[in-house]
């Protein structure tokens, strides 16, 4: 491993010592200290230098495989993965989550077309069944690894041209035209990848995915954007904070 990191244990904490051991070595890789593809500090050392039996050990890093932040390798040992992106439930594009949290984001526009689309997108649109529409798929990467398949809709008036969409989120380019998000209705679900999908995302067929649905409206309740998000469920979760009211 590239950085040896201080870990100062609390044993007479009752917060449990696989899980004190965990969370210095989640932090650390969130933060950067830890790099993806960097080697993870073997089992068997950990436990010598930290004065652990080696079940406590092999459980703080099972914690870490678990949430994705470590991968085994046959031949390799265990090593440092790309870390998730976590994206709270708010009314926030993907592109800006991205660039707040210093995640690189780019995109690569896969299709734009105008033309009719199928009536039940119509109907999230308010739109008469027969209208014309612009139809966009990208695929958003985040620190350079492909992220999510995107596909939006939108009235030709409000959509912005392809070109600029590969420089920008959909969000930051229609609140350059005066349009200004206030409300949207969203669906979260799951379901596992389809072949081109495995492809675009670098996961295997049938690999589970996240999937959103989002409805957006203006100022003026106008319905100005449907999209259907797909997001590799290995790199990507969203997070939620519950009121009791």
């Amino acid at each position: 491993m590239s950085t040896t990191l201080q870990i100062d244990l609390d044993r007479s904490s009752p917060v449990p010592l696989y899980f004190q051991v965990a969370q210095v070595f989640e932090k650390a890789i969130i933060d950067g200290v830890l790099k993806p593809g960097d080697r993870f500090e073997n089992e068997l050392a950990l436990a010598d230098r930290l004065n652990l039996s080696r079940p406590t050990t092999r459980r703080a890093i099972q914690e870490l495989v678990d949430k994705g932040l470590l991968v085994r390798k046959r031949g390799v040992g265990t090593q440092v993965v790309q870390t998730a992106v976590h994206r709270p439930v708010e009314l926030t594009s993907l592109f800006d989550d991205l660039a707040r949290a210093g995640q690189d984001p780019t995109t690569r526009v896969l299709d734009y077309s105008v033309g009719p689309v199928a009536e039940v997108i119509a109907q999230q649109l308010n739109l008469a069944a027969d209208a014309e529409l612009v139809t966009i798929r990208r695929l958003r990467f985040s620190g350079g690894q492909p992220l999510a398949v995107m596909t939006n809709y939108l009235p030709i008036g409000l959509a912005p041209a392809r070109e600029e969409l590969e420089r920008s989120g959909l969000y930051q380019a229609l609140r350059a035209r005066g349009v200004h998000i206030r409300l949207a209705r969203q669906r979260i679900g799951a379901r596992s990848a389809d072949r081109e999908e495995a492809r675009l995302l670098d996961e295997k067929l049938k690999a589970p995915l996240l999937v959103m649905e989002r409805t957006a409206f203006d100022d003026s309740g106008r319905a100005v954007e449907y999209g259907n998000h797909v997001y590799r469920a290995s790199r990507y979760f969203f997070d939620t904070t519950l009121v009791d009211r």
